[in-house]
């Protein structure tokens, strides 16, 4: 009896000394819409990859300005084991020096992860975390508008010229029936154009030069409404291309995958393809802009280690696959590019599928702008709504933006 006593006790004792052996990790991730799906993932499609590598995830959803939950977190090391990193916001981050740089174990996840996302989250010759999807822009076209103007469709060989031309055929036909994109003041969407020329948005010295590339990308962005073709989104009631696109009232739009869930509710008959950005016949390069989130581990955090078993689980092809399918992001994992979900022919698999390609597809740089964040657009954005609003000359508005660039970036 006591034999049999002291082996219960053992089995007990190792049941508890295994239970003990979970560690916690915290991880932060937005709120909103995000929540189900992260709860969906770590508590049921990944729980037993978590259990199996002695980890106990603690999710914690913010519903506040996330950015400023972190940079208060890590500054009163209250922050979680992982967070997401937005791209615009990683040289902040890691110039808090609270981001641990990814060791030997995480190098080996960013091996399976598209090129461009791990050069999106390097600095300084060092990686900071791992994308866990991105999005970038490509162009959606209502099939019905050009069936009815009797106009090709758009395709992944097109220039700038050749858009132009679809565009204004559509207009000589349909009239005021339909514009044929709304164009914005907004870097955002101009950017692609500007990058396919060679343009970048910082020269080797760290300035922002507004060349003979940059102005070739500006007076051609400008065009689109100068030559009839392009409406001011305001103008119809619309803050986006998806709503210009949505309600059609126009041909086409520049957006990236979120422009699929809008659609879908928004107008769920319409019949629309997509296509890659198109090129600039110059150069013959398309250009791209990356908007990307990573996994980042707080360098401070008490579960260092676990946290990168725990990144490399959150950013696994199981994870990922299951992300995809359930039509919520695009993976950042290179393995996925010939997933089951960007074969199926429907629009809205093959407009993710073109999102993805946009990646790896010409001059693509990330959504991000050092130290300046954000503000570094305001002065193309301010030229753009100039020219646009007939306001100043392309002349006078880049002259205008490249002095507010002098001042910003200390020439």
């Amino acid at each position: 009896m006591k034999k049999k006593a002291l082996a219960l006790s053992l089995l007990l004792a190792g049941m508890a000394s295994h239970t003990m052996a979970a560690t916690e990790v915290t991880i932060a991730g937005w709120g909103g819409n995000d929540v189900v799906a992260m709860n969906k993932l770590v508590n049921d499609v990944l729980v037993e990859d978590f259990k199996a590598a002695g980890i106990a995830i603690k999710y914690m959803p913010v519903e506040s300005d996330f950015g400023q939950y972190i940079i208060n977190g890590l500054s009163a090391g209250t922050a979680p084991d992982a967070f997401y990193i937005d791209v615009l916001m990683a040289q902040a981050l890691v110039n808090s020096g609270k981001v641990a740089a990814n060791d030997k174990s995480l190098d080996k996840v960013s091996e399976q992860i598209l090129p461009n996302l791990n050069l999106a989250f390097t600095l300084e010759d060092k990686q900071y975390g791992v994308a866990k999807d991105f999005n970038t822009l490509a162009l959606q076209f209502n099939k019905d508008i050009f069936d009815d103007a009797g106009v090709d469709y758009p395709t992944n060989k097109d220039s700038w010229a050749d858009l132009l031309t679809k565009l204004k055929a559509i207009k000589t036909e349909l009239g005021d029936e339909v514009s044929g994109i709304c164009v914005m003041p907004d870097y955002a969407r101009f950017a692609p154009f500007a990058l396919s020329t060679g343009w970048k948005p910082f020269n080797e010295n760290g300035q922002t030069i507004l060349d003979d590339d940059f102005r070739r990308a500006f007076e051609f962005y400008t065009s689109l409404k100068s030559e009839g073709v392009g409406i001011l989104a305001s103008d119809i009631g619309q803050s986006w291309g998806g709503g210009c696109l949505g309600t059609e009232e126009t041909a086409v739009a520049i957006e990236g995958n979120w422009i699929s869930g809008y659609l879908r509710d928004k107008a769920p008959n319409m019949q629309y393809g997509s296509t890659m950005m198109p090129i600039d016949s110059k150069t013959g390069d398309r250009g791209n802009l990356l908007f990307t989130v990573a996994w980042g581990i707080n360098g401070d955090g008490a579960n260092v280690e676990a946290t990168r078993k725990a990144v490399d689980i959150l950013t696994s092809q199981k994870a990922q696959n299951w992300v995809l399918d359930s039509g919520l992001a695009l993976p950042s994992r290179a393995d996925l590019s010939e997933a089951e979900y960007f074969a199926q022919p429907d629009q809205e698999n093959q407009l993710a599928k073109t999102i993805f390609d946009g990646a790896s597809s010409g001059n693509v740089m990330p959504f991000a702008f050092g130290q300046h964040g954000s503000n570094w657009m305001q002065p193309v954005n301010e030229a753009l709504n100039a020219v646009l609003l007939e306001q100043m000359t392309a002349d006078e508005a880049i002259k205008m933006a490249q002095a507010k660039y002098d001042a910003m970036t200390g020439k």
